[in-house]
């Protein structure tokens, strides 16, 4: 590691700190919405489902674009400021590659079945598997959300190596 100056530090401490707080307020609405919002929606299907309609229903749908839009900028960002330093770069790396892992999860999995499932609250048919696909969709739901929680708890001794290079 190259010599750190102490505004070099600073910045880096900023903007993974927000990341963090960021992360943090978006595990809070995931846990929200896992404990909350899905056990309504995934109870008695298809009509259930009218929760999940845009304008009828509870749709987070521009909550989620907008909140995970941000907290990708700002951790891309904190990992621009963390760059020289090599321990805290190379595990936000990582960190980051877990969460677009998950990210991809969602927009390949989650998010098209949401969309089925609205459609089908709008009227489309469907077969007899939609308690069976609601209720796996909800189990497999439970595991993303843990994996967020842990990328976001993996930041932390990141920022704490940060704050030691400073203090």
């Amino acid at each position: 590691m190259e010599h750190l100056t102490p505004a070099y530090l600073s910045r880096a401490e900023a903007w993974l700190f927000l990341t963090i707080l960021l992360y943090f307020f978006m595990n809070g609405a995931q846990v929200f919405e896992t404990l909350v919002f899905v056990p309504k929606w995934v109870a008695s299907p298809p009509e259930s489902f009218d929760l999940l309609i845009d304008g009828k229903g509870t749709s987070l749908k521009i909550f989620w674009i907008v909140v995970h839009s941000l907290h990708e900028l700002v951790f891309i960002i904190a990992i621009v400021f963390c760059w020289k330093i090599d321990p805290v770069r190379n595990w936000l790396l990582v960190l980051f590659g877990v969460h677009m892992a998950l990210r991809a999860w969602t927009l390949m999995f989650f998010a098209p079945n949401i969309i089925e499932f609205q459609k089908i609250a709008e009227g489309a048919s469907f077969g007899d598997e939609l308690n069976a696909r609601a209720e796996f969709w909800q189990k497999l739901n439970y595991l993303r959300v843990l994996l967020f929680i842990g990328v976001s708890i993996g930041l932390l001794p990141l920022f704490m190596k940060l704050f030691s290079l400073r203090h």
